[in-house]
């Protein structure tokens, strides 16, 4: 049982990019966030919620998110007990949809819990390592000589698996490219849903290009399409839109919809769903690894904890601070070592504490809920 807090706080932040992030649904100049801070007398947990400005990688935004946690989040916490950890996810239940809502207060429950114990989160999700492999996911560039050059910073950062955004009109091309380069480079593409089941020709040239995977290539909710799809490609399918759940999870595996999963704890409702999808995964030999949402420090610590579980064999998402911020409201900032590698936090919880002066500088809007 933990003890109940005594308020919950919601900022919600704005910080610029390095450069802007060009996927196939946009470009992001800036990260629109919302940071939970839950207390407890003289500890803290903190949370990230990875929705964005608009609705476009999923239906949730910054301001859906604060509008569930605050009118029916909070209210269904503080009924009797205030719930452990492990007790969030069922509490929340009656909530349906909103999974990034929903994880954003889980993860603040899992880290004020971890910190009044005196462990560490990647301890209390099972983690077994003490640093995990690093990737990077590079944006559509203006040009092919700007993405070249980006590739080329990366292999030489010692990144160990380079992620290409990809849409109709740059793909085949961009990849061809950048293969001819690198031809030893662990790479992989990413089209957020960009293509349809039409265009199994037209993806099927990318099976020329040794690639790692072919990510979320059609829609986000079709996992049938996936699955004819999987078995016209040579290249494994990875599925990161369409896996919300753990139950979604087992869909795509029963149906043979993909090869590899995406894991990222806000898309499928929170840590508990994130290791339960690892765990399914792990029985079935398919590997995973841990996806990003652009996070600020608070949201990769909580990454980095998860990738720690024994079934995240492939590189994920998770880059040093300095490659999409200059600044960060968590300190201290994540470095990619020279073996290619994030260090796990040794700090209780995330790990990583709240810079108070950044936060500040960064907030936009702020706002506090009794329990």
């Amino acid at each position: 049982m933990m003890a109940h807090p005594d308020l919950l706080e919601g900022y919600v932040i704005e910080l610029p990019l390095r450069r802007p992030f060009v996927t196939s649904f946009g470009e992001e100049r800036t990260k629109r966030g919302l940071l939970l801070r839950l207390v407890a007398g003289d500890v803290e947990g903190w949370g990230e919620c990875v929705a964005g400005m608009g609705p476009w990688f999923s239906s949730e935004t910054v301001e859906t998110a604060q509008h569930v946690i605050r009118a029916f989040g909070v209210p269904l916490l503080r009924q009797q007990r205030w719930p452990s950890p492990g007790e969030v996810q069922a509490r929340l239940a009656p909530i349906r949809g909103h999974p990034m809502a929903k994880a954003a207060l889980e993860a603040a429950v899992l880290d004020l819990a971890c910190r009044a114990r005196g462990i560490r989160l990647s301890q209390e999700l099972g983690g077994t390592r003490d640093e995990v492999e690093a990737g990077v996911s590079l944006g559509i560039e203006a040009t092919l000589d700007e993405l070249l050059g980006e590739v080329d910073a990366a292999v030489e950062q010692g990144y160990r698996r380079v992620k290409l955004k990809i849409k109709p009109g740059w793909d085949v091309g961009p990849v061809e490219a950048v293969r001819r380069r690198h031809p030893d480079l662990p790479l992989s593409v990413d089209a957020n849903a960009a293509y349809r089941l039409e265009d199994v020709a037209h993806l099927k040239k990318l099976d020329d290009f040794g690639l790692m995977m072919i990510e979320q290539p059609l829609c986000f909710d079709d996992l049938v399409g996936h699955a004819q799809l999987a078995g016209k490609l040579q290249t494994p399918l990875c599925l990161d839109e369409s896996i919300t759940s753990p139950h979604r999870a087992w869909e795509a595996l029963e149906i043979g919809a993909c090869a590899i999963i995406n894991i990222k704890q806000g898309r499928v409702g929170g840590p508990a769903a994130a290791v339960a999808i690892h765990d399914l995964a792990r029985s079935r030999d398919v590997p995973v690894w841990c996806g990003g949402m652009l996070e600020t420090g608070l949201g990769r610590a909580l990454n980095v904890a998860l990738a720690t579980l024994p079934g995240f064999t492939l590189p994920g998402d998770i880059s040093a601070t300095e490659r999409y911020w200059k600044e960060d409201v968590a300190k201290p900032h994540f470095v990619l070592t020279e073996r290619g590698t994030v260090v796990v936090p040794q700090e209780d919880g995330l790990g990583v504490k709240v810079d108070r002066s950044c936060l500040k500088e960064m907030c936009v809007d702020r706002w506090t809920e009794k329990l």
